[in-house]
């Protein structure tokens, strides 16, 4: 099934805001033409009931925007009663939900991550990479920088990252260990 943004407006406006918030993740700055892309959402299946204001893609669901590019084995995008969007993806059992997005500020700049369940509140501008999350920024294909973790969110609105070693974002001593690798920058 192949749907575009004009056959499906309440699912685009869902889904929509998971795309832009992995732009942010970490301060990675989007392409800023990406906004003004058509989006293309395929999946197998798809309800989206008028009534709870849920929509639901299923089996191998991919969205595309510009250059950002998210898959997800199940995408849940729901309306608040205040007109946010609350988005939750999910993986395939041992799979990730990944997406990848070119950055502004070079010709060969991305950043790509990965997780076995991904969230996203509008409302609060608030992002969580669920298990076994990891996210790299690329110059071309070299990794500048990367973060892993069991637990990796970015609160936009306060330009807050937070890593932890439980899925459910709590620290736990002897429960692993967050790993952030920065590498040194270039001579210019």
């Amino acid at each position: 099934m192949r749907l575009t943004l004009i056959s499906t407006r309440q699912i685009v406006s869902s889904i929509v805001f998971f795309g832009l918030c992995t732009s942010v993740v970490l301060s990675a700055h989007a392409e800023k033409a990406d906004s003004k892309k058509e989006m293309v959402i395929e999946a197998d299946h798809l309800i989206s009931d008028g009534k709870t204001n849920v929509t639901t893609c299923s089996g191998d669901v991919h969205i595309t925007k510009g250059t950002l590019v998210v898959s997800a084995e199940r995408a849940v995008a729901s309306k608040t009663p205040d007109d946010f969007q609350n988005v939750k993806l999910y993986a395939k059992a041992g799979g990730k939900v990944r997406f990848r997005q070119k950055r502004d500020g070079g010709p060969d700049l991305w950043v790509e991550g990965e997780a076995e369940r991904a969230e996203y509140d509008e409302k609060t501008e608030f992002i969580k990479f669920i298990s076994r999350a990891k996210v790299r920024y690329l110059e071309g294909s070299k990794v500048t920088d990367e973060q892993e973790g069991e637990y990796l969110s970015y609160d936009s609105k306060n330009d807050v990252f937070v890593g932890s070693n439980t899925s459910n974002g709590t620290a736990v001593s002897g429960g692993g260990r967050i790993r952030l690798t920065i590498q040194p920058k270039n001579d210019k």
